[in-house]
């Protein structure tokens, strides 16, 4: 029961607003009778090499405080091991903690960690297992973005101005101007089909980008990916479309289709993936569903 809790701390997470709640969290994850150490990085690449050396240490605990970007890196360390993660949610979207039925109150969230250290207390939920072209593997807990999302992202990235969230706004209008339906060849548990596409999403959990119900059926206990895409649709169509995702209705429109699968293969001309918002990878990449990858607090 001495095995030391070790957090990973994002400050800019939620724009910052949260920097001054690191003393509370540390009190409250105190709770569990365990040393406490906050993880030292100046990069996400030096989070995830402390994460992972924290882990091969004989860590008893990872707790990732800040948004889905945080929890993705921490993910990266525990896959797969015994070691459990907790989630503190800080971020703008905290879209994992939310779909898993976490804490939304940081302070409430910590409380939860320390009491299932107490009483050797965890959920075992499934994580997507991603294995890239090059053969390097990442592992994602919400949803992988590979259509217009993700093109957005990819073009927002790019963009030098405007700074803040406006740049996502400007890169969906631009996008939406050159909206175009990308083709797909998809390789569903070894059956291999062409379709095409504006939006492609493959959920482990529900939600991206913030509360958008996506995949509004993943379950991340039932060793199944969601995969969901709207078939070719016009600008004003997607633009209807949209908005319905926050509530997961848009999975009755005519045009808009879903499937359940233990490993999806995606291939397409052009497009790089997102999972978790982070970068990932320009397709082609093979999705895994891995059942229990992960033991959660809380």
């Amino acid at each position: 029961m001495s095995a030391e809790i070790v957090v990973l701390r994002n400050p800019g997470a939620g724009r910052g607003r949260h920097r001054g709640s690191l003393p509370g969290v540390l009190e409250r994850l105190g709770a569990a009778g365990r040393p406490v150490r906050v993880l030292d990085a100046a990069s996400a690449a030096e989070a995830e090499q402390a994460c992972r050396d924290a882990v091969a240490a004989g860590a008893g605990a990872l707790v990732a405080m800040g948004g889905d970007g945080t929890v993705h890196v921490a993910q990266q360390a525990v896959a797969g091991t015994a070691v459990p993660l907790g989630v503190i949610p800080a971020g703008t979207g905290n879209d994992f903690a939310t779909s898993t039925g976490l804490p939304a109150d940081l302070y409430a969230a910590a409380d939860a960690i320390a009491a299932a250290l107490r009483e050797g207390r965890t959920r075992a939920l499934d994580l997507a297992r991603i294995t890239c072209l090059d053969g390097t593997v990442r592992w994602y807990g919400a949803v992988l973005a590979a259509g217009f999302d993700a093109i957005v992202n990819e073009r927002g990235n790019r963009m030098r101005w405007p700074r803040g969230p406006l740049r996502y706004d400007v890169a969906v209008l631009l996008e939406l101007a050159r909206l175009r339906p990308r083709r797909y060849t998809v390789t569903v548990d070894g059956q291999t089909s062409v379709l095409d596409a504006v939006l492609l999403a493959v959920g482990n959990t529900a939600a991206y980008g913030g509360g958008m119900r996506i995949c509004p059926d993943a379950d991340a206990t039932d060793g199944l990916l969601d995969m969901v895409w709207a078939e070719p649709v016009s600008r004003a169509t997607l633009i209807r479309i949209k908005p319905r995702v926050y509530q997961g209705t848009h999975i009755t429109h005519p045009k808009v289709r879903s499937l359940r699968a233990r490993e999806i293969t995606i291939a397409a001309e052009g497009i790089v993936c997102y999972a978790d918002g982070e970068r990932i990878s320009a397709l082609p990449v093979t999705i895994t569903a891995v059942p229990q990858a992960v033991h959660l607090l809380g």
